[in-house]
């Protein structure tokens, strides 16, 4: 891959709405649209701070499972770089509310013929 293929202005843009509208519903909750966003399949992965979900089907009974409050947090030091014309990676650390606790999440998307999906994803926190 050639430099002129990361970060075309076109292709970030495109990822960094995604990744923003994921966040939205993250902290609202909105488990229709974080479904939306995951990739529909049995090799979707998400790692968090105290899970290990694998396939879409762990995803979604995780997503129903949890609490629908307390989800406010604080982004900072998000990178979002994109490959060539389909694949993206995009890394954030964050803060909840009331707690100095950093966590950290990194998301690999990729554009599938339905759009931008998350196809593996990582939690974790920092002491």
């Amino acid at each position: 891959m050639t430099p002129e293929h990361i970060d075309r202005p076109a292709i970030v843009a495109e990822v960094t709405a995604a990744f923003y509208r994921y966040e939205q519903a993250l902290i609202s909750n909105d488990v229709d649209v974080l479904d939306e966003l995951f990739w529909h399949d049995s090799r979707t992965v998400r790692l968090g701070a105290g899970e290990n979900l694998y396939g879409i089907e762990e995803i979604r009974a995780f997503r129903a499972a949890r609490p629908s409050t307390g989800l406010d947090r604080t982004l900072r030091h998000t990178v979002i770089t994109t490959f060539g014309d389909d694949y993206a990676v995009c890394s954030t650390e964050f803060t909840r509310e009331g707690t100095e606790r950093i966590g950290r999440q990194q998301q690999t998307w990729v554009r599938l013929p339905c759009g931008w999906r998350i196809v593996a994803a990582q939690v974790s926190l920092m002491n």
